[in-house]
């Protein structure tokens, strides 16, 4: 197999823990969507059991093929009626712990697609 370095020059996540991700170069610390060109901070500000359809209706701006959800230290599934925003526009939604929605969002991005990570930082 052939590799190649990358020359993808958007957001990407450098490194991550419980309570931050650091996108390029810039530490964030309240959950967030991350997009290859945008970020919205302060996303889904009363943690999982906060969440509500609105939350999910703002990553629609992005425009994305698939989100990638990160739910904190551990995966947890939020109610269908939540996602209906992304369910009714044909959006893709995958849920997993934030550590793998970074390491996933990091892969899709850098192949070019168009994917949004809505990360949810505890801490």
């Amino acid at each position: 197999m052939k590799l190649h370095r990358s020359t993808f020059s958007g957001n990407l996540i450098r490194a991550y823990g419980a309570d931050h991700v650091l996108v390029n170069e810039r530490r964030f610390t309240t959950s967030l969507v991350l997009a290859p060109d945008e970020v919205l901070e302060h996303w889904g500000r009363g943690g999982f059991e906060g969440l509500a359809e609105t939350d999910f209706a703002a990553i629609l701006v992005f425009e994305p093929e698939l989100v990638v959800f990160g739910t904190g230290q551990h995966q947890r599934f939020p109610s269908p009626a939540l996602l209906r925003p992304l369910i009714e526009a044909r959006i893709g939604c995958e849920v997993m712990d934030t550590g793998a929605a970074c390491r996933t969002y990091n892969i899709l991005a850098a192949e070019g697609r168009r994917v949004a990570a809505a990360l949810l930082l505890e801490g």
